[in-house]
């Protein structure tokens, strides 16, 4: 059973069976393999703590008489100096193992491999540390010595070296770890990215079966068993059928905890690991680590079936050595695949970077020419929706699918959303398989995307046994336990649903070529908001002198980068004398509300210049013209004709408005008026059927008439009407103010902390 390695695990001494196989705490068996015996020691007197009931078996004193005495009282002077000298050393203990020391076991001197390591106890600070001593009766090449052990595999190493692809590295070791150590069944095992394994060499006697390709679930191997793994290079079982022998006392007297034996040689292993091994018929057993990064990458693993099989420790110290270079070629290899590959996406990625500064090409145009995007991340096929252009390449997607899983990638908030099973992750958009089992998006502004896909890979897995079926339940007396299965035949698996995953590599490519398109999109855009600003400009010219009147415009623009809106003003004097002042707000915020407001602009000054017409008039024509011109423009106007009245000395006011706010009127008293129409006005573009109506004002002399956008007086903790109202008493307070100075207040005030939406202005001070 798989878990994780933070794990809680079971008390030591729990029963254990596959319903809980995966919290044991195999690192604390209090007891050893009987191969050999154990001692902990106190470190610098070297008092004996714990041993192994067995000591007597290979160092002749009874365990009760070696607890609580010195170390040279139990394994002699020599020995135990020797033990104390290479434990002083500095470094790892474990690199200066054996120590290769003789007892003296009634009169006989019988030589052994004492194996050292240090285990922390305890959970006090400062940690304690027990001195950890093992012996196994020593056979094989003496002296043992680091030439002993190269020169026993000098020759694979060189093989090694030579070897030009993976295949040939895993033959090569499987066969040569076989030789060395003399296992019936030699297996390089590599794991995939959820620790399921597959076994891609084996080196065998003839007439057993073969395991090659047979896959293994991660249940087979738990998470806290790979940890010791990758701590703990190599582990030997020399007979599964030991009975294990528990250590005296059971715990550490001076912590009252169990030893940790995660370094220990002779670790007694799990009886649910014995079990899974005396099921398939295994004797004996030896794994070595492969390691890439300190993590666990595969194992060799090695069986033999016919009966006990206890390689000597210089033996496996070669098998380790192997396991070592294997892993240093390994890592060598997969790094030059992946600098390799690295390298020609860098140089992809390069191109269509350096591609997208062609800014008078559309940008997907770019993405999709030669090289594509589908040279940077291989798959079935690529869409690209980017600044209003839409293209593909490889293998086509429909609009609607490729719409339903942007929207779907875009909900999830996230740079890139990757997924290699897009019916299991994204279950709304019904998409065959056949055409985009796994898809990679790049979601990006204004609803704009990338998007790979992948069709199905379906593909058959051969197990070895059902992955499904993994636990048996056994009766043992009363009770029922699990345990592990039984079968090991091929059991073939046909895996649907998913395509080819995606890399972390590519994950990462991806990510920065999402990067470089922010800039690109970023560049375009402003260039695109620059050039309708100055459009935007050009057309809010200054007003012309009048002798009757004072007239102030401003153009505020949102404080958000890169807003570009439909806001405009206009004044200009008509032949007869009047004066015509306008006051818009297209709907929308880019560049075709700039576009639609420079157009209803040029044609509102057309047809209201020189013309008899009225306001009214002048907004049913221009509804009209944008009807007739298919322009699909919306907007608020307002606009008014100031004429002389001679008989009051004054100014009439006549004003007609498409559902714009309405202007303010401050007179010489203390009063502001609100210039209201009698009923609500559709706006601009809605119906050029409907009806306009024109009111009428008188303007005293010293009057200030103020027409303004909704960007004045609206803000998001604020509505239209008590903004009217704030504008409108400040109106009064800078009514006396000079008219350019008064708009500036009136501006500083209202936005305070810069304008949320664009605003124009237009104030009128008539003379006195």
């Amino acid at each position: 059973m798989s878990s994780s390695p933070d794990t809680e695990l079971l008390p030591a001494g729990t029963p254990v069976d596959l319903s809980n196989c995966e919290r044991e705490p195999i690192h604390v068996p209090g007891s050893i393999q009987p191969r050999g015996v154990l001692l902990a020691v106190t470190e610098p007197d070297l008092v004996v703590e714990q041993v192994s009931e067995n000591l007597a078996d290979l160092v002749g004193v009874h365990p009760a008489d070696a607890l609580g005495r010195r170390l040279p009282d139990v394994l002699g002077v020599v020995a135990a100096e020797a033990v104390a000298r290479s434990a002083s050393a500095f470094g790892d203990l474990r690199e200066r193992n054996p120590v290769e020391i003789t007892l003296d076991v009634e009169g006989s001197p019988v030589p052994v491999d004492a194996l050292l390591h240090r285990a922390v106890v305890g959970a006090g600070t400062p940690a304690t540390a027990l001195l950890v001593v093992e012996l196994e009766p020593a056979h094989g090449p003496r002296p043992f010595s680091f030439p002993n052990t190269y020169q026993a595999v000098r020759r694979t190493v060189g093989e090694l070296n030579r070897a030009t692809s993976l295949q040939e590295l895993y033959d090569i070791t499987a066969q040569a770890v076989r030789d060395l150590t003399g296992f019936d069944r030699v297996m390089v095992y590599r794991y995939d990215a959820d620790y399921n394994g597959e076994v891609v060499a084996e080196a065998r006697t003839p007439g057993l079966n073969s395991f090659l390709g047979l896959h293994y679930p991660a249940s087979d191997i738990p998470a806290q068993a790979r940890a010791l793994y990758e701590k703990n290079w190599i582990r030997l079982i020399s007979d599964v059928d030991y009975r294990p022998v528990p250590l005296r006392p059971v715990l550490v007297p001076s912590t009252g905890t169990p030893l940790d034996m995660t370094f220990s040689t002779l670790r007694s292993v799990s009886p649910i690991h014995v079990q899974y091994l005396q099921n398939m018929g295994v004797r004996a057993s030896m794994s070595i680590s492969l390691l890439r990064d300190d993590r666990l990458w595969g194992l060799i693993a090695c069986h033999h079936y016919a009966g006990p099989h206890a390689p000597p420790y210089a033996t496996r110290a070669a098998a380790e050595f192997l396991g070592s270079t294997l892993s240093l070629r390994l890592v060598h290899r997969a790094e030059e695949d992946e600098v390799h590959r690295a390298l020609q996406a860098r140089s992809t990625l390069a191109w269509l970077t350096a591609a997208t500064l062609d800014e008078d090409r559309p940008l997907a145009d770019t993405l999709l020419g030669s090289p594509s995007l589908l040279d940077l991340l291989p798959a079935d096929g690529v869409v690209v929706h980017l600044q209003g252009h839409h293209g593909s390449r490889g293998a086509p997607l429909p609009d609607d699918t490729a719409e339903a899983i942007a929207a779907w990638a875009a909900a999830a908030d996230e740079d890139v959303v990757a997924t290699d099973s897009l019916p299991r992750s994204a279950p709304g958009p019904a998409v065959p398989v056949e055409v985009a089992c796994g898809v990679l998006v790049l979601p990006l502004p204004e609803g704009q995307y990338v998007l790979w896909h992948r069709a199905e890979a379906t593909r058959t897995v051969d197990w070895g046994g059902d992955p499904h079926n993994k636990a048996i339940a056994e009766r043992e007396g009363d009770a029922v336990r699990l345990s592990p299965r039984k079968s090991f035949e091929r059991w073939r698996e046909t895996v649907r649903g998913r395509s080819e995953p995606w890399t972390a590599q590519q994950l990462a490519e991806v990510g920065e070529l999402r990067t470089h398109l922010l800039e690109a999109l970023y560049a375009r855009s402003r260039r695109v908001v620059l050039a309708a600003e100055r459009l935007q400009r050009s057309h809010l010219t200054e007003p012309p002198v009048s002798a009757r009147h004072d007239v102030a415009v401003r153009y505020v623009p949102a404080t958000t980068e890169a807003q570009v809106g439909g806001d405009w003003y206009d004044v200009f004097e008509q032949p007869d004398g009047s004066t015509v002042v306008v006051i818009g707000d297209v709907v929308g915020h880019d560049t075709a509300a700039a576009a639609d407001m420079a157009q209803l602009r040029g044609l509102l000054r057309g047809i209201a210049y020189d013309s008899a017409d009225g306001p009214a008039a002048v907004l049913r024509r221009l509804d009209n013209a944008v009807a007739g011109l298919g322009l699909h423009a919306m907007a608020t106007v307002l606009v008014g004709r100031l004429t002389p009245d001679p008989g009051t000395g004054g100014t009439r006011l006549r004003w007609s408005s498409a559902g714009h706010l309405p202007p303010l009127l401050a007179e010489p008293g203390d009063g502001v008026l609100t210039l209201t129409t009698p009923r609500a006005e559709l706006l601009l573009g809605v119906d050029p059927t409907a009806r306009r109506t024109e009111s009428e004002a008188l303007l005293e002399p010293g009057s200030t008439l103020l027409l303004y956008t909704d960007g004045l007086v609206e803000r998001r903790d604020r509505g239209f009407d008590p903004g009217v109202q704030q504008l409108a008493e400040e109106l009064v307070t800078v009514r006396d103010r000079p008219l350019e100075a008064a708009c500036d207040e009136l501006i500083g005030r209202m936005l305070p902390e810069g304008a949320e939406d664009d605003v124009a202005l237009v104030a009128v001070r008539l003379h006195g």
